[in-house]
């Protein structure tokens, strides 16, 4: 059965994908529903990683309104924030904050530190490193693979934003787009990054590579609340433990194809195709919601098979 990912026009951008700008909307109000807009006004605690004293959010429905939140609460600019991690003030790469949000995590941002300049040949293909990025413009390294040529250069670490590539600025840039720069770079090419480490009180793991966690959940409520890039933040279900496998698995399927790791884009591809009977359906679907991708058709059918096997387990 032919895919028809490339036959349909491009409908929306690549913002679809994650969190680039909110709208500036409250977190309160709505009716009842399955998804409901928190009836309350929430209120959140966090501190900065490398030690502060704690600090209180609210009102927030988007991860930009979040870091402006931050910002005021400790009295910096917006622009200092590079993520936050969940529950633990450590670069840890497994509880970096996404589009979901437990209504008892504790948040942790991490600011700007040392700047450093790199030189880098590009000894292989690949060089061996996974990007992501905080959904308001800062790109840096999630993952740097053992072996690999970044893991041979010891200044360059976890969770280093990456602030320009051979002296052109890539702050704006999606992790997509800075990973396609990095593998387009020529083979035996000696290139320069200018990189931000993260501010820290003391070395804690500087030299991670941030593998598997140990499957630890984040936050110990049942509920979560969900930034959305428009429109209101939502207070949500957790997802069923089939379900959060199944976006697991196709984050591992998005770092095999495509080299990079989005659990809020693998959250979207799951809900476009949760309620499809075929894969030409999935595929129609993902090229509405996604389609400046251009996703491969074999990545298609290994995505469709992990969610085929999550609906055989009962969502």
């Amino acid at each position: 059965m032919p895919l028809r990912l490339r036959g349909k026009k491009k409908a929306k951008s690549k913002e679809t994908a994650g969190l680039v700008k909110g709208e500036p909307t409250g977190a309160g109000g709505g009716s009842p529903s399955a998804s409901l807009a928190p009836a309350r006004r929430l209120v959140f605690h966090a501190q900065l990683a490398h030690g502060s004293a704690t600090g209180r959010v609210e009102g927030f429905s988007s991860i930009q309104e979040l870091y402006a939140q931050i910002a005021g609460a400790f009295e910096i600019s917006p622009s200092e924030i590079l993520y936050c991690t969940l529950n633990t003030p450590r670069i840890d790469m497994e509880r970096l904050l996404g589009g979901q949000l437990g209504l008892e995590d504790f948040i942790f941002a991490h600011v700007k530190g040392i700047k450093k300049e790199v030189n880098v040949c590009k000894s292989e293909d690949s060089l061996g490193v996974t990007i992501t990025d905080n959904g308001v413009g800062y790109a840096f390294i999630k993952r740097i693979k053992d072996g690999g040529v970044i893991d041979s250069i010891k200044t360059i670490c976890v969770g280093d934003h990456i602030e320009s590539i051979n002296g052109e600025n890539i702050v704006g840039w999606r992790h997509y787009d800075v990973a396609k720069k990095l593998k387009e770079l020529k083979k035996e090419e000696l290139f320069t990054m200018n990189l931000i480490e993260p501010k820290k009180a003391f070395e804690i793991e500087p030299r991670s590579k941030a593998g598997k966690s140990s499957g630890e959940k984040i936050g110990s409520g049942r509920a979560t609340l969900r930034l959305r890039s428009k429109g209101p933040a939502t207070v949500e279900e957790m997802p069923s433990e089939t379900k959060a496998k199944a976006i697991e698995k196709i984050d591992d399927v998005l770092e095999l194809y495509m080299g990079i790791r989005d659990i809020d884009l693998a959250t979207t591809m799951f809900e476009a195709g949760k309620d499809k009977v075929n894969p030409d359906e999935f595929a129609v679907a993902l090229d509405e919601t996604l389609g400046d991708f251009a996703f491969p058709d074999e990545f298609v059918f290994d995505v469709w098979g992990v969610i085929g096997d999550a609906k055989r387990r009962g969502l």
